[in-house]
């Protein structure tokens, strides 16, 4: 067991539920009400379910990687767990890079993206 990656796993499932939800209210549903989204295809209904669907897939592959982090966690291949677990980390402390400069800091995603990309690169050091 690995407490490290537990605890990423969880901020992971913290971060898209907040993402979904947050997302839907402040941003996702004010642009839609708004009707400025233009056409994809000559079709206004089509871009706004492009957008809803891109925005979501999003939190749900993160629940992914909530999943697989979980399954490393407890995983007695040790070895290979450590080598996923940099990548996982790699990816998500390059989210916090990009969240922090794109947003100079104010959008507060790059607190848990970091946290999320130091547990299991520590994990993987374990």
């Amino acid at each position: 067991m690995n407490i490290a990656l537990d605890i990423a796993a969880a901020l992971i499932v913290a971060v898209a539920a907040a993402h979904s939800a947050l997302g839907e209210r402040l941003l996702i549903g004010p642009l839609i009400r708004r009707g400025e989204l233009g056409r994809v295809f000559g079709n206004a209904g089509f871009a706004t379910r492009t957008l809803r669907i891109a925005w979501h897939i999003t939190s749900i592959a993160w629940l992914g990687l909530a999943g697989v982090l979980e399954a490393l966690a407890h995983s007695p291949a040790q070895g290979q767990a450590t080598h996923i677990g940099w990548w996982i980390s790699g990816c998500f402390l390059v989210q916090f890079a990009v969240a922090g400069i794109a947003s100079r800091g104010r959008h507060f995603s790059w607190l848990a993206f970091l946290a999320i990309g130091l547990l299991a690169l520590a994990a993987g050091k374990a």
